[in-house]
């Protein structure tokens, strides 16, 4: 599959959420193009069947790549830990990067060995995710309580970040892995960055001693540099890079989240919620 350096980077997520993924994207990656898919019209991923998520993440990494995609990023835990495998199967010769929970950093900042994981039900239940959780406590010991935190999503994408509903679910969610001894919380879902400041708050409320939050949003795009670099798909001239956005969702609500949640105002593009199929 030949790629020009200067095609986009296609990146897709069940709806906003992977924005938490974009921004440290355009940081790393200011020269280049990119294309973000919001499945909004098919959200949420968690509570959905394998096979159903592993459908909709071919279909979409279809459309991406008729728009010229040179790589993916898979900016969904959930997808990720669904759909990886099929897409690399599919696509072999195409950089395809994912996220998973960050367990061997947590641990590393754990100092009690007890680690809080708040993600969805279809990560926790994932194959992918239990070998992650195996082998990171057989080489640091660390204990992982996990959550799974229905309906968290949900209010990100309405866009309630620090709404009385949020702050019953965070308080039932994060309470009790801090009541446990949690000193370190992992947030596994890329929608949840974006409440990451009322978890803070939460903590402050509860916790009697400070409390790590693990986001890796960052290590994504590093990994991304890596592989552009890797097959020399990397721009570096022709001076900033462009933004398009496609949503099977509502154009207006992906516009608004855009703007509110990283300050970008780019071309917003409604599709059927069919076609990515």
């Amino acid at each position: 599959m030949d790629r020009d350096n200067s095609a986009p980077i296609g990146v897709f997520d069940s709806g906003i959420g992977g924005l938490s993924v974009l921004r440290h994207i355009c940081t790393h990656l200011p020269n280049e193009h990119l294309l973000y898919f919001a499945d909004s019209g098919f959200a949420p991923y968690g509570g959905k069947p394998r096979e159903v998520i592993v459908a909709r993440s071919l279909g979409i990494a279809e459309f991406l790549l008729a728009q010229g995609a040179k790589a993916l990023v898979v900016a969904c835990n959930t997808a990720t830990a669904a759909s990886i495998k099929a897409l690399r199967e599919r696509y072999p010769a195409l950089p395809v990067v994912g996220v998973e929970p960050g367990l061997k950093p947590a641990a590393a900042l754990s100092k009690r060995g007890k680690v809080g994981v708040l993600a969805t039900e279809r990560t926790l239940a994932s194959e992918k995710f239990r070998q992650l959780q195996e082998q990171t406590t057989a080489t640091t010991g660390v204990q992982f309580l996990l959550r799974a935190c229905k309906g968290l999503a949900d209010q990100v994408e309405k866009g309630e970040l620090h709404s009385p509903a949020t702050m019953v679910l965070l308080n039932q969610y994060v309470t009790p892995l801090l009541q446990e001894g949690a000193d370190t919380l992992v947030l596994g879902c890329t929608h949840y960055p974006f409440v990451q400041p009322a978890i803070e708050s939460l903590v402050h409320q509860v916790a009697g001693a400070p409390v790590a939050i693990v986001d890796t949003g960052e290590a994504v795009a590093r990994q991304l540099v890596r592989q552009l670099d890797q097959h020399g798909l990397r721009r570096f001239d022709g001076g900033p890079g462009s933004l398009r956005a496609f949503t099977t969702g509502s154009q207006a609500t992906l516009s608004r989240a855009f703007d509110a949640l990283l300050h970008l105002r780019p071309e917003v593009t409604a599709i059927a919620s069919g076609a990515s199929n």
